[in-house]
């Protein structure tokens, strides 16, 4: 069930990912699958610390052109094979972030016709944050995260 979206401050897509759910659940649950889907490539995730629980960690390191990204984050919510709810609001032990910047929600699903409904929202703090993730390329860069999961969720039922 997809949660009431605000338009001034959530933005989400759905797609449909010919991988089953519970490989689309591993992939993101696990550390050695995270790296091969992320980020938009070229960029790279490098390193990923991951405690699924609610409070535990999700933690990754990216570069991007060189430059190193540190992002620590915790879980709001773990329902096994159907959804996760990860936040940069917080680090593991509640401890707040100086400048939260989104909520992530994603929602997996059997699709009707086979593969996975996946449902990508990002929750933001204020309008301003929501549209500054819209014109950084929220649908684009999400979309080839999406992309890139199923493709490499593919090649390891090959």
């Amino acid at each position: 069930m997809i949660p009431d979206l605000d338009p001034t401050t959530d933005l989400s897509f759905t797609r449909r990912l010919a991988v089953p759910r519970q490989l689309v659940w591993e992939c993101w649950t696990e550390p050695r699958h995270i790296p091969h889907f992320f980020i938009p490539a070229p960029h790279k995730v490098t390193a990923v610390d991951i405690d699924l629980r609610v409070g535990g960690r999700f933690n990754t390191t990216f570069e991007v052109e060189g430059n190193v990204m540190d992002n620590t984050g915790v879980y709001l919510e773990v329902v096994p094979g159907r959804k996760l709810v990860f936040t940069d609001g917080y680090a593991e032990g509640w401890k707040p972030a100086p400048e939260p910047f989104l909520t992530a929600i994603l929602l997996l699903a059997d699709a009707p016709e086979g593969g996975t409904t996946y449902t990508a929202i990002a929750r933001h703090r204020s309008p301003e944050s929501r549209k500054t993730h819209e014109e950084m390329g929220f649908i684009d860069g999400w979309g080839t995260v999406a992309t890139q999961l199923e493709t490499y969720a593919r090649k390891l039922i090959e």
